[in-house]
């Protein structure tokens, strides 16, 4: 275990945050009395916790490498952020021992790198249960004429019975009758017409006997003389 890193470049600061899991940066400045005061606990930690590619503690003088405090936003001394997998998770602003070390103490637990890439290469889930890498594919559109979702066939077939009992009634002397018995009525019909028996005779009853023929034969002459 070793102390804190003196950053003393970008290159040097990306480097370190790029190949190590945890990483703890104190901004200070040589004039910050508080910076002063919180230094020795801040080395304390370092020498706690810090591990190779694991977790690093740097110090960066706001004074002399300015285009890291001003990247990441540090506008008061001292301020702590602690980065994991390259990205900032916590900001700790001021002289606070207690907080500082509840914070370096959690983000020591966050897991390695390579397992908390592999969480973002899972497709995210939505409330439905979806990927969000999922596509729904959209229902079919009906083909030309389908318009807002119904065809010419489909307004001409409520059409023509509109128009059949329109001239029926129009037309008829009792139009009342007439439209009500009309095939074009679609909401009450007309009753359907009686059964035929296989004889032909309607209503299942027996056609009449025939009657019988005016014609006479020649033997029917014979006897009438």
């Amino acid at each position: 275990m070793s102390g804190p890193i003196n950053i003393q470049s970008s290159s040097e600061w990306q480097g370190i945050l790029s190949s190590t899991n945890v990483v703890i940066a104190d901004f200070y400045a040589d004039w910050c009395g508080p910076c002063k005061a919180i230094a020795p606990h801040f080395e304390k930690l370092a020498q706690e916790h810090s591990r190779p590619k694991k977790v690093a503690f740097c110090k960066i003088n706001v004074d002399t490498q300015s285009s890291i405090s001003r990247a990441l936003g540090v506008t008061a001394m001292p301020t702590f952020i602690i980065f994991h997998a390259g990205q900032p998770v916590e900001t700790i602003r001021g002289a606070n021992p207690p907080a500082l070390t509840a914070a370096i103490t959690k983000a020591i637990a966050l897991p390695d790198k390579a397992n908390a890439g592999s969480a973002f290469q899972k497709p995210g889930r939505t409330l439905g249960g979806e990927g969000v890498g999922s596509q729904t594919t959209a229902p079919a559109r009906g083909g030309a004429g389908s318009g807002l979702g119904f065809g010419f066939m489909d307004v001409l077939k409520h059409i023509i019975p509109i128009l059949g009992i329109y001239f029926v009634s129009l037309f008829a002397i009792d139009s009342y009758t007439q439209a009500r018995l009309s095939s074009f009525n679609v909401v009450s019909p007309p009753p359907p017409p009686p059964a035929r028996n296989a004889s032909g005779a309607a209503g299942g009853k027996s056609r009449a006997a025939a009657r019988p023929s005016q014609f006479k034969t020649l033997a029917d002459l014979g006897k009438d003389e």
